[in-house]
């Protein structure tokens, strides 16, 4: 399990009964979440007052019952900066587990001793983006969704990097992959995290199981001669650490040589000293 370890203004505090009460900087929120089907540890108080909680409804979908919570408010990740909000759907607009991926994004963009340009696909508001960013790479980021990129870059300005090399696309990540198979553009690293479910800013549809193998395998046509890596994140049930490496090894692999690491994503609990599972990834390393 790849576990996000290296928070300071973040953690999951316990988690237990299909919920989970989290520290965000100085707020503490309670959600949801399925794979806590343990009881609560015992004698935990961040549950008795949190800022904000959000309820899930019977019917599909919930609100956020908020008790003391700012409309806005950052957290930190080293050099990064993150802008949170409460959102529909129980997010905040950060998946903290996603800092194991960009502590790999770190080091291979660092560690690439030349000039790294990068495709983030299904960027939401740049977490990825700006860890490529930070480390010096030129990005290109690209999501469907004009409030997301928006959010991202409002997450560059607060990180000191508005003025890094970055591309800011609103475009269905299908359709902009195609175009840039056409303009013969190439990329050193792929970046994607797609929904289990969307749809593009004209009414694509995207479900994952059906369409991601695909997907990968067009991606590979922006994937340069000279590669860095391919990096796959996944929250489907129903994508298996194991099946998008067997994807990677069908694609990537094939136009490269390389090896693929694929693992649960996990963060550490405080009250327990165990570790909640938040999804998963793969990742194509390429021989340097």
């Amino acid at each position: 399990m790849w576990i996000a370890n290296n928070w300071k203004e973040y953690a999951v505090i316990d988690c237990g009964g299909g919920e989970k009460v989290e520290r965000w900087g100085n707020q503490v929120l309670v959600r949801p979440d399925p794979q806590a089907i343990w009881p609560r540890a015992e004698g935990c108080r961040a549950w008795d007052k949190p800022n904000a909680i959000y309820h899930r409804s019977k019917a599909g979908g919930g609100q956020w019952e908020i008790r003391k919570l700012p409309e806005q408010w950052a957290i930190h990740y080293g050099d990064l900066t993150f802008q949170l909000k409460p959102m529909s759907f129980k997010h905040t607009g950060l998946f903290p587990e996603q800092a194991a991926n960009w502590d790999f994004i770190d080091r291979m963009v660092r560690g690439a001793g030349r000039p790294v340009s990068v495709l983030n696909l299904f960027a939401y508001t740049g977490g990825a983006t700006l860890a490529a960013a930070n480390a010096g790479a030129s990005v290109c980021h690209v999501d469907a969704s004009k409030g997301m990129v928006q959010w991202a870059r409002e997450n560059a300005a607060s990180s000191g990097l508005a003025e890094r090399s970055i591309r800011w696309i609103v475009d269905d990540c299908k359709k902009f992959v195609q175009r840039e198979i056409r303009r013969g553009r190439k990329y050193d690293a792929i970046i994607m995290d797609p929904p289990s479910y969307g749809r593009g800013p004209s009414g694509e549809t995207w479900k994952i199981e059906e369409d991601v193998a695909d997907f990968v395998e067009l991606t590979m046509g922006v994937l340069s001669d000279n590669p860095l890596f391919v990096l796959i994140s996944s929250y489907s049930t129903g994508l298996a650490p194991s099946v998008m490496a067997y994807l990677l090894g069908i694609t990537a692999a094939k136009r490269a040589a390389g090896h693929i690491e694929a693992q649960e994503l996990g963060l550490p609990v405080e009250a327990t000293g165990l570790v909640l599972p938040c999804g998963s990834s793969a990742r194509f390393i390429a021989e340097t």
